[in-house]
């Protein structure tokens, strides 16, 4: 199998949300790569209110530089993810937002199916440092995490 089938058979794992995110990344070259992550940065929605007042709730990705939150729920069998990223790190938080918007009501399953690497399949290894891509990675060991104790 070539690298280009591998990579596209990995990007089927995901859901479709994201798979249509991970076109539009692969549809540029690297360099516009990371201007597109930051225009994903503005869009991360803030906490919801019960969040804000219960930061508790939220587990710390430790692996990543900056003080990043992740929190997971189900409702009816559809995951929702919140992410806390302060502005101040717009790769992390464009690459949350990317997570939170690709696989907002996804199913266990589809969460658990699609690689761990999401970065990889964005091309974002071509624009950002190494240090980066692992907290980016960690995200997504994270959100697996915290689906696998929901189920």
């Amino acid at each position: 199998m070539s690298q280009n089938e591998e990579i596209h058979t990995r990007i089927e794992l995901c859901p479709p949300d994201l798979q249509e995110i991970i076109g539009d990344f692969r549809s540029v070259p690297p360099r516009e790569r990371l201007e597109y992550l930051i225009e994903f940065s503005e869009s991360l929605p803030a906490l919801p209110a019960d969040l804000q007042d219960d930061r508790d709730a939220m587990e710390q990705v430790h692996e990543c530089q900056s003080p990043v939150f992740l929190h997971t729920s189900i409702n009816n069998g559809q995951l929702s993810f919140h992410f806390d990223v302060p502005v101040e790190s717009p790769t992390v938080r464009g690459y949350a937002a990317i997570l939170q918007e690709g696989f907002q009501n996804s199913t266990v399953s589809e969460v658990l199916a699609a690689p761990d690497d999401i970065y990889i399949l964005l091309g974002l290894q071509e624009a950002i440092s190494p240090l980066r891509l692992r907290g980016l990675h960690a995200l997504m060991v994270y959100m697996k995490r915290q689906v696998t104790r929901l189920r």
